[in-house]
């Protein structure tokens, strides 16, 4: 007897909930005060009810499949964890532990029931204060925006960096939402902010965006970097999660390293302009002071070829010498002055590229056609220039390197732009070439090409070999 009073009084005493169940039933037959305070029904109420009744996500099959071997006596205990329903209609985890009555005769289950709400509490507060202190050590904001199908937003979170990166405190922004389109960001970049927030609502895809706000307590423009996930809340709208960071500083480097490019690209084309301005002095030179000088003596030593002694063979020998290493020094003049610019640049590019792939086919005996869809472009002397250097140093990597049995030189004028190919039927160009340390050549066509305002491009041919397409607007000419 004492026995049993201690039992009823450790039963009704102890914070765990506690049943007895009618093994084949699982009608309650009884229940400790903590069982019935969770439960918010008295005892003689839960007296009427089954484990079923408290317990909605439990199923006969479920329980037969753990209480099976209690009653066989195969096992002494078993556990499970389900949900808990209140009279009120309100649940909570709980996990239970079956055990058999310690009389073999009886038909009687026990049960003891462990709240897990207090410990998933205790989870989602830790978990809370972790979150809250990567956010607050995150560097820049982190934060929830909702915008309902009405159109109306909230800040749900807004963590501690918002003062920092937008230079109003977070409770002002929650307060007042709309301050950061209508006065935070930049006015010019308010467009781009809603477009990419309604694609990204539309595609349930992440929201990136790159702009500048105004941070008026500083009188200071920012650039900042938004990246945030997209959630779909059904009727309550849609809720963005992330983050924005200040970008100010590798926008200004960025900033930085275009001016820096564009510099130069701009010394380049001049460093080109300059070359192109010596070269044709020096072959001005060539061609008119020293090709005189050397015309003149060819005429003097006919003169004095003329007067040598007819029976003097000797003299009459040595003159025919002097007069063929005139002829030879005159071609080799000419040569020089041809290559330093071509005179027949004067007559316009078609004709200067046509002299060129004949030049190209007599020199290394490789078929190289021309085509042009008109008969002469109006261009400014420079651009003409930069394009048959363009075409010179094209012709010169494929007679060094394709291996090329034929070349086609192509020249089509549109409306807007002019488009210029090299194609040739050699053994092409491997990307790892563009990277080469000294592909000089390579690049000095590209800076040619973006100094017109073009751009250049080598890719595969047709026919094995390489492409070399330049197209430069008119509209630069």
């Amino acid at each position: 007897m004492l026995q049993v009073e201690w039992l009823s009084i450790i039963m009704q005493s102890s914070y765990y909930e506690i049943y007895v169940l009618d093994c084949v039933t699982l009608q309650f037959l009884q229940a400790n005060e903590a069982a019935c305070t969770n439960l918010q029904y008295s005892a003689h109420e839960l007296a009427g009810l089954t484990l079923f009744n408290v317990m909605a996500d439990l199923t006969p099959e479920t329980f037969e499949h753990i209480a099976q071997p209690l009653r066989d006596r195969k096992t002494t205990q078993a556990c499970f964890e389900k949900t808990h329903v209140r009279k009120d209609g309100t649940s909570y985890p709980i996990q239970l532990r079956f055990f058999n009555s310690p009389e073999k005769s009886s038909s009687a289950l026990i049960a003891i029931g462990t709240d897990r709400s207090s410990e998933s509490a205790k989870a989602l507060k830790l978990s809370e204060s972790r979150f809250h202190t990567i956010a607050s050590s995150a560097p820049g904001l982190v934060y929830q925006f909702l915008r309902r199908h009405n159109g109306d937003i909230s800040f749900p979170y807004l963590s501690k960096g918002c003062r920092s990166l937008l230079g109003i405190p977070a409770n002002q922004l929650r307060a007042n939402p709309g301050l950061l389109f209508d006065l935070i960001i930049y006015e010019e970049d308010r467009q781009s902010y809603i477009s990419t927030m309604k694609a990204s609502a539309a595609e349930m895809k992440s929201w990136n965006w790159e702009g500048r706000i105004w941070i008026n307590e500083w009188k200071d423009i920012k650039w900042i970097n938004l990246r945030a996930t997209a959630h779909d809340l059904g009727e309550e709208g849609v809720q963005w999660v992330g983050i924005m960071t200040n970008i100010t500083h590798s926008k200004l480097q960025e900033a930085e390293i275009k001016s820096s490019r564009a510099q130069l690209a701009e010394l380049s084309a001049h460093v080109e302009t300059v070359k192109e301005q010596e070269r044709m002095r020096i072959a001005r030179e060539i061609h008119d002071d020293l090709g005189g000088n050397l015309t003149a003596i060819k005429m003097a030593l006919a003169l004095l070829t003329r007067r040598l002694p007819a029976k003097d063979a000797s003299l009459i020998e040595k003159a025919a010498y002097i007069d063929s290493l005139v002829d030879r020094t005159i071609e080799t003049v000419h040569r020089i002055a041809g290559d330093l610019r071509p005179g027949v640049l004067d007559f316009g590019l078609v004709a200067a590229l046509d002299w060129q792939a004949g030049e190209f086919e007599k020199q290394l005996g490789v078929p190289c056609e021309f085509s042009s869809s008109t008969a002469e472009i109006e261009l400014d002397p420079d651009q003409a220039t930069a394009l048959f250097r363009i075409v010179q140093e094209a012709l010169a990597n494929i007679s060094k390197h394709a291996g090329a049995s034929k070349v086609d030189l192509r020249l089509i004028d549109s409306k807007h732009s002019l488009l210029l190919e090299i194609e040739d039927n050699g053994c092409g160009i491997e990307t790892t070439d563009f990277r080469k340390p000294k592909s000089y050549g390579i690049r000095g066509m590209k800076e040619r090409a973006t100094a017109l305002g073009g751009d250049l491009s080598i890719t595969a041919g047709p026919s094995g070999g390489s492409v070399v397409s330049i197209r430069i607007p008119l509209a630069a000419a």
